[in-house]
């Protein structure tokens, strides 16, 4: 058992092992979470999380890299988690956005973290949103959130981040139509990366005239900005920061960041409940009293939403389910 109140002292110091090993106990559903979590909660609350979403190729490990090169310039700490793909056959993940981030690796204000999805759907790790709170009480100023790439199913972002970045590039065949009943609808900012490339405007034009179609924004509501940026020369990364400096203005200006962080924090404990009481349901398989609902049913006395009902009747009293 490790104590927890000291890697949270030393994860505040921005001792990269510390937060290392607290991010370790959150992915490893360890024992001691809840008194992590409860030792985070009255420090987090002050980093400003930016999700970058997109389909594969789009250029997304090297526009986070760009942005936290941005940052940096402005004195901030920033925090990446950069989520890869689990092998459905090992388990494991490749987690090379790590590799490719290698230029910040030396860096004492830069923190990052590769985690596998395992299985988890929605473009994120199961762990991402306890994650982001170490980090975020880790003394983050800007959190990036790097999804896996998986395209149109990768909506998940949006309930993350106070803001959402989605990435686009030119040449990548009708990936605009194949993203637009996902990705496109949940954007804050959208960037057309690999600008130098022919096309790059025609992309940009589409996307605008498809963000259009029926938008129904009132006065002063967010319109998503389109920006051009060849990540890998860092060209036009600055205009996304600027970008993203302005929705994180409008938000707070209307009270939609609380709005959002609230919605968040809502969810998290949604998942919880649910996670906890599946457990706790996984745990009947063989009790009589799930057998004998399931007889119920058989027998035409219950149908299976009465007995739902009664079993999570049963699980939330602690008592029987009816039986």
């Amino acid at each position: 058992m490790q104590d927890v109140s000291t890697l949270v002292a030393q994860a505040r110091e921005g001792r990269p092992r510390a937060v290392a090993r607290l991010i370790s106990l959150v992915e490893g559903a360890s024992p001691q979470l809840r008194e992590v979590m409860a030792a985070l909660a009255p420090l987090a609350g002050n980093a400003y999380v930016v999700g970058l979403t997109g389909s594969p190729g789009v250029g997304k490990s090297t526009s986070t890299s760009a942005l936290v090169t941005a940052y940096r310039k402005q004195g901030k700490r920033v925090g990446v988690l950069a989520v890869d793909p689990s092998s459905p056959f090992s388990g494991g993940a490749l987690l090379g956005d790590r590799v490719r981030m290698s230029e910040h690796a030396s860096d004492p204000g830069v923190y990052i973290r590769s985690m596998a999805t395992r299985g988890h759907l929605g473009g994120l790790a199961w762990a991402a949103p306890q994650a982001i709170r170490v980090l975020d009480a880790a003394g983050c100023d800007v959190i990036l959130v790097e999804t896996v790439g998986v395209g149109q199913s990768e909506v998940e972002i949006a309930s993350q981040a106070d803001t959402s970045v989605v990435l686009l590039a030119p040449g990548m065949g009708d990936g605009i139509q194949a993203a637009k009943a996902g990705i496109l609808e949940i954007g804050d900012v959208y960037v057309v990366n690999k600008a130098d490339r022919d096309g790059a405007d025609a992309t940009a034009r589409e996307l605008n005239h498809m963000l259009g179609l029926g938008e129904s924004r009132g006065p002063g509501d967010w319109r998503p900005p389109i920006v051009k940026t060849v990540a890998a020369r860092s060209e036009g990364v600055d205009e996304v920061v600027e970008a993203l400096e302005k929705h994180r203005a409008w938000m707070e200006e209307r009270g939609v960041l609380a709005e959002r962080r609230g919605a968040r924090a809502a969810r998290e404990v949604e998942t919880i409940a649910v996670t906890a009481l599946r457990e706790r349901i996984g745990d009947l398989h063989g009790d009589r009293r799930l057998d004998a609902l399931a007889e119920r049913i058989v027998a035409g006395e219950l149908d299976p939403y009465r007995a739902a009902d009664e079993l999570v009747a049963g699980l939330t009293r602690g008592g029987s389910s009816g039986t």
